[in-house]
């Protein structure tokens, strides 16, 4: 498991004063970022240099409790499974002060040739990375 801690900001809330559900998405994707803090250059490079990349093909996610702005949450990232062109991801989103799970997401991305946006087999690197933190 991956853990990452990021405050909720203020433009992250809506006018109900709790975050904004989109924004899980892009808390999952920043968390998912960090899978590959070990490779050569990290997530930029694989984008930037190698030119691959892991489009979301299925998302899910259930809330459970709100996060307002000031709280911060820790989010725990597992791979749920993993293919040859493909990976589940699962986050969980921990509010800090007290335990209480505010949501989960199941995330399956398909590794990609970003030049041509086709599938293609993951990269042994890449494997070795979401290998690395198993569910359970």
């Amino acid at each position: 498991m991956i853990a990452l801690e990021r405050a909720v900001r203020f433009e992250e809330v809506d006018a109900a004063g709790i975050v904004f559900f989109g924004r899980y998405l892009g808390y999952a994707h920043e968390a998912m970022e960090r899978f590959f803090d070990d490779l050569d250059g990290g997530y930029v490079a694989l984008i930037n240099d190698r030119g691959i990349g892991f489009p979301a093909v299925h998302v899910e996610v259930d809330y459970r409790a709100p996060l307002r702005f000031g709280d911060s949450v820790r989010i725990e990232t597992c791979c749920a499974r993993l293919g040859n062109r493909s990976a589940v991801l699962s986050y969980r989103f921990v509010r800090a002060r007290d335990g209480v799970v505010a949501a989960e997401v199941r995330h399956t991305v398909v590794t990609t040739h970003l030049a041509s946006l086709a599938s293609c087999d993951m990269p042994a690197d890449v494997r070795a990375a979401f290998a690395r933190h198993p569910l359970g």
